[in-house]
């Protein structure tokens, strides 16, 4: 099956033709850097994570650039606060995000631009549009997007500008022409942060920097561009807007947007109560079980975060781990080896439609029931490295599996404790005293440790 993705601004699947054979460019909006990230972030960053592995293991020269937003009013306001100059805010969290997305495996973007480092080139871009006609500088030394000069503003979102004109409001002291139009240079006092421009002091919009900084990175016409639920709109119908008048070509040829993100079926907000870091989920979850549940549905699809989700996700991953137990020296195999595998094409079929990591976890425990029912220990190798090959294009099963299986956290009996009471259970199963062995297993049992005779002794692992 050739690749399919799920177009936004056609609203269907469509094949994918790259503008230059073999090559893909894609851009994902990243995250404004005035806060640590929260779980809709991990969301994105792994859905995109999971694409990029994905269309590199399938020999796509692909260039992957997500940017930073690191200017902007809530920066300025969140600095104001602290008491702090804006970039040592952003370099903070900055940082911080690194850290989250390694702990996720999520891996590094071949380019990070930081809008702060392209101010030229956004300024180019206002003055281009400036002398195009499709911007103006209004009495109030902002610079603003004339959205009556684009043909196709709305086309994205599928909104219609009539109604968007009859739903806006305008100030009486707003100096725009049209209650549409939006804000592509921002007026700076002298004591505000700020850069010269043709305008006078200021900095830009929120919407210019990703158009600005793609330009630079991918050129005025690019494969895809992603990003979350909430960006259709306004951000990126007003990217295409600024974007195809400056460059005077279409901006993007697929538009790839995740799903939401909800809490126990609720809109994640800290005024629910409900908001939650990914540092904060991290310190109760393995890394690897949040990023399983994140895979676990279509990266369209809404996502419920809850508890029981959850306890699912780590369930589906102590099967795979368990699996691969007896294999820990057993290698991954190359991309190569895999051409004559069942399980490998179903998995590639399943990534080739719109990335649906559902139906390409499923082939991966078709594989674990064969694994764990043939007899046959070549098989065994072979089918053990297909699934590691085949987590690793997903970014899990990174982990030994005795040491994901016997994780716990601070909270819960140490593995040392475990081994102390399997070695007593043990000496009291030589000494025929079973009832204090039995004991032991329900103790055990009792503190989420399960217990596995084998040939090989007694293994263990965590609920």
């Amino acid at each position: 099956m050739a690749l399919q993705i799920y177009n936004t601004l056609t609203r269907q699947k469509d094949v994918f033709k790259p503008i230059e054979p073999g090559k893909i460019k894609m851009y994902v909006c990243g995250v404004t850097v005035y806060d640590y990230c929260h779980l809709g972030h991990a969301r994105v960053l792994v859905a995109f994570d999971v694409i990029a592995r994905f269309l590199r293991s399938q020999g796509w020269d692909l260039t992957y650039v997500r940017n930073l937003t690191d200017i902007d009013d809530k920066i300025l306001r969140r600095a104001e606060e602290n008491g702090e100059t804006f970039d040592s805010l952003t370099e903070r969290f900055i940082q911080a995000s690194h850290e989250d997305e390694a702990r996720l495996g999520v891996l590094p973007p071949d380019v990070e631009p930081r809008a702060t480092t392209h101010i030229d080139d956004i300024i180019a871009m206002v003055q281009t549009l400036v002398d195009k006609g499709f911007a103006y500088a209004a009495s109030n030394g902002d610079v603003y997007y004339r959205v009556s000069r684009f043909e196709h503003y709305g086309r994205l979102s599928n909104k219609n500008p009539d109604e968007l004109l009859a739903g806006a409001r305008i100030g009486i002291d707003e100096a725009k022409e049209d209650p549409r139009d939006f804000a592509l240079w921002k007026h700076a006092e002298a004591n505000e942060v700020g850069w010269d421009s043709p305008w006078g002091r200021g900095r830009p919009g929120w919407h210019i920097e990703c158009s600005a900084m793609s330009k630079n990175c991918l050129g005025a016409n690019f494969d895809i561009h992603g990003g979350g639920p909430d960006l259709p709109f306004p951000h990126h119908e007003n990217e295409i807007a600024q974007s195809e008048a400056a460059n005077g070509c279409q901006y993007v040829n697929y538009w790839v947007h995740a799903g939401a993100l909800r809490v126990d079926g609720e809109k994640m907000s800290k005024s629910l109560g409900n908001f939650f870091t990914i540092r904060d989920v991290l310190e109760k979850y393995h890394p690897e079980v949040v990023r399983y549940l994140l895979i676990s549905s279509h990266y369209r699809s809404p996502i419920n975060y809850s508890e029981e989700s959850l306890i699912e996700a780590r369930s589906g991953l102590e099967r795979f781990y368990s699996a691969l137990r007896p294999y820990v020296e057993v290698p991954p195999l190359d991309i190569d080896e895999l051409v004559d595998s069942d399980y490998y094409r179903v998995f590639v079929e399943s990534m080739n439609d719109d990335f649906n990591t559902r139906l390409a976890l499923a082939a991966l425990y078709d594989l674990v029931r064969e694994l764990n029912s043939t007899q046959d220990e070549s098989q065994q190798a072979r089918l053990a490295g297909e699934l590691k090959t085949m987590g690793g294009i997903l970014g899990i099963l990174q982990e030994n599996p005795e040491a994901f299986l016997q994780a716990g956290g601070s909270d819960t009996i140490s593995a040392d404790e475990v081994e102390a009471l399997i070695e007593e259970r043990l000496t009291a199963k030589r000494e025929k005293n079973f009832a204090r062995a039995d004991e032991i297993r329900d103790q055990l049992q009792a503190q989420g440790v399960v217990l596995e005779d084998s040939p090989k002794g007694t293994l263990w692992r965590r609920e």
